[in-house]
Parts: structure tokens; sequence; C-alpha cells
């Protein structure tokens, strides 16, 4: 018969036992040839079409990625007639001013540097209906974004949205002094030199965004959230401007973004779906057997902005503001070595005595982060910005 220490004696070591056998199991990934081309983009039937042309990259590869230069790429329609996309950076293949056949079928025509040629499957030219309106909300500590469509004619049903958000900001500290190399001083900003105090920013969407009608008697798209703004963003301090780009789809390419959207946002933990075979629509003509990322649309696009300023949202809302340490200061003699050879610092005002005559004792100073506005955006304001 066991007594209870005897029993508590061996409930500690049966635990011991259980974990003494669980060991980390790091799967040992095989060496295999993945460099895979990626084709990202899609054929627009009014206005700038562009493709980026990549490679894929091993897990362990932290570079940037692989582009794919030097390819000749072409849009062809069913009668062999071809229009060429030139390279406008590396890997980016662009054709401006598209009039394309409603009517008509498309397909993307690839040949790389290396003599390698590839094309996607023909595919109708889908009409986008235009974007009935975006409305938003500001609940919960969160600027909540929604677009609403719809088709009369019943015929887009299948829906993909991209956004940009642009907001303007400042600086955390606002210069009223220039160095000067020339005189190898402080000099006093004027209205000709550049503004780095206030500037803007533009992210572009990174999620997929998905949603259809098929189950609707109407082709009717009604407050979809496509995306949200934290309360205490900086993006919200000023004015915060968002455009939505709305595509149309067949069912084919819903079901390849949507099965992209799986693999990439749900996976990380047992109740996720797992990963399936990404098949696109764009083949290998020199190898039937080789992989090929991406699928080649064509549609046109439809655009809305909307425009939220701070004076809208609730006043309680702490609104981001740039996190910068305080304001540190240098004597007189200390401008050639602060400034003259490093540009980490800039200067923000000068020092005074509290009392007496005016005379300038030194200058308050700050990194180059916390007065340049340049420095994470751009002091040229968008030409849509209201």
């Amino acid at each position: 018969m066991c007594t209870p220490n005897r029993m508590k004696s061996a409930a500690w070591l049966l635990l011991l036992l259980v974990v003494s056998c669980v060991e980390p199991y790091a799967p040992k990934v095989p060496d295999a040839a993945n460099s895979y081309l990626v084709v990202d983009g899609f054929i627009n039937s009014r206005g700038t079409t562009t493709f980026r042309l990549s490679r894929t990259q091993s897990i362990d590869d932290e570079g940037a990625p692989v582009t794919e230069s030097g390819a000749n790429i072409f849009i062809e329609d069913e009668q062999g007639a071809q229009i060429p996309l030139a390279e406008t950076e590396p890997g980016t293949y662009t054709v401006s001013g598209l009039d394309l056949n409603n009517a008509g079928r498309y397909h993307l025509l690839v040949r790389t540097a290396s003599g390698k040629e590839y094309a996607s499957d023909f595919v109708e030219v889908k009409q986008t209906p235009p974007i009935d309106e975006i409305t938003w909300t500001a609940e919960n500590n969160t600027l909540q974004f929604f677009v609403n469509t719809h088709d009369p004619q019943n015929n887009a049903r299948y829906y993909r949205w991209e956004y940009e958000g642009t907001w303007e900001y400042t600086a955390a500290y606002g210069s009223s002094l220039k160095y000067d190399e020339a005189s190898a001083s402080m000099v006093p900003r004027t209205s000709s030199d550049e503004d780095i105090y206030r500037c803007w920013k533009t992210d572009l969407s990174t999620d997929i965004k998905l949603a259809t009608s098929v189950r609707l008697s109407q082709d009717v798209i009604n407050a979809f959230p496509v995306m949200a703004v934290s309360s205490d963003s900086e993006e919200l301090r000023l004015k915060y401007s968002l455009l939505v780009k709305q595509y149309s789809l067949t069912q084919e390419a819903y079901q390849y973004w949507e099965t992209l959207k799986k693999n990439t946002e749900s996976i990380g933990t047992l109740f996720d779906p797992l990963p399936t075979q990404l098949t696109g629509n764009i083949h290998s003509l020199s190898d039937p057997d080789e992989v090929v990322i991406g699928y080649v649309g064509a549609s046109s696009v439809q655009e809305k902005r909307v425009f939220v300023s701070r004076e809208e949202l609730p006043h309680d809302w702490r609104t981001g503001f740039p996190i910068c340490p305080p304001l540190d200061s240098i004597e007189l003699d200390q401008v050639p070595v602060y400034f003259g050879q490093s540009r980490a610092y800039l200067p923000v005002g000068g020092i005074y005595p509290a009392m007496g005559p005016p005379v300038l004792l030194g200058y308050t100073i700050a990194r180059d982060i916390c007065v340049d506005c340049r420095l994470r955006g751009t002091n040229v304001k968008p030409v849509f910005w209201q």
C-alpha cells in the first residue's frame, strides 16, 4: 500500500520523466533549387499596367528579393497583336495609356534574359463598377474605413481592394537655424529654405482584401471593412487620406487570391488551415514541370479617396506624436565640431540668458531624425492634398 509521501514522490518522478522527454525539434529543410519566377501585377484595361518580376528565395536568405531584370514582356491578344512593356527599373515593367477591347481576351508573355519563356492563360477583361462610397467610424479607439459598391448588371460579383494611406505630420522640433558651411556658422532659416518641419508619408496596403456577392440576389457589397487605423497612431494627428482601388475578378482569380490570403495570413495555430498548393495561371513554355508563381488577370480599376481631419475625430483620442529625447545644448565653440563634420545633429534654436542683454550663449540641438521630417517622408505636398 502506497503512503501519501510515496504517492507524492512517484508523481514528481513521473513529471520529471515527462518534462525530460520534451526536446526541441528542428526539422531539417532540404536544400533544393527553389528560385521560382514570381509574376506580380495585372493587365489594366484602361490606364497604366505594371508587372514586377522576381525570384523566390530560401527562408535562410535575409537579403532583398532577387529581381528578374532584362526580360522582354508583352501583352498579347488572341489574334497575336502584341503590346510591349518597358523596364522602368530593375524587375519592373510598365506600359501606359492602354485602351483594350472589353470583348477581347489577353494574356502575358515573358522571355527572360536567360532565354526562358513563360505565358499566362488568356483571360477576359472584367469591367469594375465604380465605388459608391467610402465611409468611416471612430469607435473603440479605432478609425475604421468601409467601402460600398454595386454592379447593376450583376456581372462583377468578385472583388478585390488595395489602398494607399497618406498622412501629414511634423518633426518633433522645429528649427529656425541652419549651418552655413561657407562661414562655418549658424544662420537663420528663410522662406527660401526647404521646409524640414512639415511632411507627408504614404503607406501601401500589404494585406489581401476580398469579398464576393455570389450568395446574394443582387451584386452589392455593403460596408466592407477595408482598413483601420489605431487612435494612438501618428497618422491621425493632423490629417489622414485614404485612397481605395477596386478590382473586379473572375471566379478563378478570386480563388487564387483567396488561397494566397489563407496561406499568408491564417497560419500560426493548430486550428488554422494548412497551406495549400498555390496554383496560378502562368506556365513555363520551356519546362512544363517548372513552378511559376502568380496570376495574371485583366480588368479596369476604380478609385475613390476620402479625407479625415483631426477635428472630426473624438477629442479624447491621444494621437501619436514623434517621440524624441529632450533637446541637448552646445556652446558656441562646439559648432564646427557638431556640424562641420557630422550631420547626426541639427540645430533647433539659440540659447540666451534669462535676464539681461540678449547675448547668444549657445544652441539647442537634436538628432537629425527629430528635426528633419524628410528623413521619414517627403516635404513635397501631394497634388491631391486638401
